[in-house]
């Protein structure tokens, strides 16, 4: 059974981020349960790594004195599993915005699709989604975007150790991809479908991994929340 002063003192919780929810607002809920539960007014809570709402899985989240390691945290590698629609591409890369766009896809084989992931691993240049937290002159990338205001984004250095195609289903693509900190699976969807000579966007997407830290031992926040309840008592 955890204390408070085993939170204080720094904890590492891993979450199983649900679908629709911000990782901020998990940090915030966790926070939240966390004071209610043991009756104080404040304790640190941060996670190491953002996952878009459209995302499911894992989340580092730290708590206390543990906070301190998130920046260590962050800089590890990661793993991701998630689904590639071929032939239309939205603004966001992702299902948060519509379709803008559709491309021929009767050229694309399964043979092709394998052989197409081999020019993404290793160090790559790649362009971040507008549709990002990103800041620019100030501004979240995504402000820019809803405004409809053109910016110019810098291309940032990505390594992807392992791009594999898990399941082919007419244009439904499921990979598992191994890439280092600041690569984007949206942007990787989005490139994908370019080096295909079609389009691409991502329809699913899940967080496995962060370094050593495996979604298999991660918790809902529901299981969380019952947990520190029975702590409580």
């Amino acid at each position: 059974m955890l204390t408070i002063d085993d939170y204080l003192s720094g904890q590492i919780l891993l979450i199983d981020k649900p679908l629709n929810w911000t990782s901020f607002q998990v940090v915030n809920k966790l926070r939240w349960e966390i004071r209610q539960a043991f009756n104080i007014k404040k304790i640190k809570v941060g996670h190491a790594g953002t996952l878009d709402p459209l995302a499911t899985g894992l989340l580092v989240i730290c708590t206390g004195k543990m906070t301190k390691q998130i920046d260590t945290f962050q800089g590890q590698i990661k793993e991701y599993t998630g689904t590639i629609v071929l032939g239309s591409t939205t603004p966001s890369y992702d299902l948060e915005s519509e379709i803008n766009e559709t491309f021929p896809t009767a050229h694309i084989s399964e043979a092709l699709i394998h052989k197409t992931t081999k020019q993404f691993i290793g160090e790559t240049q790649q362009f971040p989604p507008i549709f990002s937290a990103l800041k620019k002159d100030g501004k979240r990338l995504y402000e820019f975007a809803r405004a409809g205001e053109h910016v110019d984004i810098p291309s940032r250095t990505i390594n992807i150790s392992e791009f594999e195609i898990t399941k082919i289903d007419k244009l439904n693509v499921d990979f598992r991809v191994v890439c280092s900190k600041g690569t984007y699976i949206r942007s990787l969807a989005n490139d994908f479908g370019k080096a295909l000579n079609s389009g691409g966007h991502l329809s699913a997407l899940r967080r496995t991994k962060i370094g050593d830290f495996d979604v298999k031992k991660a918790t809902s926040i529901e299981a969380f929340i019952k947990n520190l309840s029975s702590e409580k008592n």
